[in-house]
């Protein structure tokens, strides 16, 4: 196997392994929450986990449909209205529109091989390699994932629990084999 197959092979698996671990992180803190803190917003301004969740979604699936073939922002996305809740949605239908924009994100990244690492693909017309529309999206990503958890400490307060090293307890962390350890970083997976 050439260098490179194998470099962009090793770049595909830590890119699959960080959207993994992305997921596993915001649903850590999706799992603490009740029905309705689904819906809460700190204020008019601020969003919801229900509209964080339906945004993520809408881009997954615009991002990741035919991914290599057609442009990352399709014709029939219309952002805007990801920032708007429809009346007597609940968790149980976000949460499956959750899965279904991350399987979009799994299927598009599953089928990739090596040499489609430098290829070009489009978002909103602008040319990309398919490893910056993908480090693009994995920070798009990871930014409304840090609001999620963020957010939903806020919520719990007192009940949450830590999706890492609890504040006061490095020490006790590091004292434990890294194998042997509870907490796993986000990539881990």
């Amino acid at each position: 196997m050439a260098e490179e197959d194998s470099v962009a092979l090793a770049y595909l698996d830590e890119i699959r392994r960080n959207f993994r671990g992305y997921k596993r992180l915001a649903e850590g803190a999706l799992a603490q929450l009740k029905e309705a803190e689904f819906f809460y917003a700190p204020d008019e301004e601020s969003l919801s986990m229900a509209l964080l969740m339906k945004h993520i979604n809408g881009n997954q699936r615009s991002r990741f449909t035919d991914f290599l073939t057609s442009d990352g922002e399709k014709p029939d996305r219309n952002r805007d209205q990801e920032f708007e809740l429809e009346a007597g949605v609940t968790r149980e239908q976000l949460m499956q529109r959750w899965e279904a924009g991350w399987n979009c994100v799994f299927d598009a990244l599953v089928s990739l091989k090596s040499s489609d690492v430098t290829q070009t693909v489009y978002i909103r017309g602008q040319a990309h390699s398919v490893i910056q529309a993908l480090q693009r999206a994995l920070a798009h990503y990871a930014y409304h994932i840090g609001q999620i958890v963020y957010l939903a400490k806020h919520i719990r307060k007192a009940e949450w629990q830590s999706l890492s090293i609890p504040k006061g307890k490095s020490a006790e962390y590091n004292a434990v084999k890294p194998g042997d350890r509870k907490v796993k970083s986000p990539s881990a997976g």
